[in-house]
């Protein structure tokens, strides 16, 4: 039994399937962590490597061992708020100054 309300919200594609779990590789592990983070944020919950992994295992995801390590290691210390806020803000390209 998970002791998060919400197993069910993380989905992915599997690019293989062992045992009933779900093997990813490649950038897809780093998108499984990316999920797992937010869904700790968005419940008020530490990005820990422990969370990270206990939401990636009540999902049945399979992703390298370091993963969940590294990106909470990444996380520490930002308001993922204001990461999520800043992306939608971010100027448009283009319109640098050239002149003469």
């Amino acid at each position: 039994s998970s002791p998060f309300p919400w197993p069910h919200r993380l989905r992915s594609t599997p690019t293989q399937r062992t045992r009933g779990h779900m093997a990813i590789g490649g950038n897809s592990n780093e998108l499984a962590c990316v999920y797992a983070a937010l869904i700790l944020h968005d419940d008020g919950l530490e990005i820990s490597s422990d969370n990270i992994a206990l939401i990636l295992k009540a999902a049945k995801i399979e992703v390298e061992p370091y993963w969940p390590t590294l990106f909470a290691k990444l996380c520490k210390g930002k308001n993922v708020g204001d990461m999520l806020s800043a992306v939608g803000s971010a100027p448009a390209g283009g319109g640098g100054g050239g002149g003469g």
